[in-house]
């Protein structure tokens, strides 16, 4: 095998085939993929983040991160270059990296913009929003906890409804 390559090598032939007849040479060909990404540094590659894409990508930014939106070559599909992810729009990467990964999806961050312009809080136990209309900013969660509608803060005085950190 290895004379067999490289006499291809020195024939100037870069992409060498299968030697064996009527062989579709997938395994070849994959071995061939595996040497050309073996040679590219690990901190600039990365694969596009669509599953059934998953092509390599080579970040040339040189780690400035000026470039965030940005296209595959491969599914002509938009993704974050910064955060390696598909596109999140309507939030920046610092906010979207703070996201836990079960809350990444565009209707979650449709649904966090809403809470956002609406004032809602959420539990700081079990996160759920909650909508305060009037009243003192004392709430009691479904989930049994209480806490300061200004600062989610659970040291909220129960018989007064004070909270220490808000006044």
């Amino acid at each position: 095998m290895a004379k067999y390559v490289a006499s291809k090598l020195q024939d100037n032939i870069s992409k060498v085939g299968c030697p064996v007849s009527g062989c579709e040479g997938d395994v070849f060909e994959r071995w061939g993929n595996a040497l050309c990404e073996a040679v590219i540094l690990g901190a600039q590659k990365f694969y596009c983040p669509f599953k059934d894409c998953s092509a390599m990508l080579l970040d040339d930014s040189g780690g400035g991160g000026l470039i965030t939106q940005a296209e595959c070559p491969n599914c002509y599909r938009l993704f974050c270059a910064r955060c390696k992810v598909p596109w999140h729009c309507d939030i920046d990467c610092v906010k979207f990296q703070k996201l836990h990964k079960n809350e990444r999806e565009r209707e979650d961050i449709m649904l966090m913009n809403l809470a956002d312009k609406q004032l809602w809080k959420r539990c700081p136990n079990c996160k759920i929003y909650v909508e305060r209309t009037a009243g003192c900013r004392y709430i009691k969660c479904r989930c049994g906890i209480s806490f300061c509608y200004g600062c989610a803060g659970t040291q909220i005085n129960s018989g007064t409804h004070v909270c220490p950190r808000c006044g």
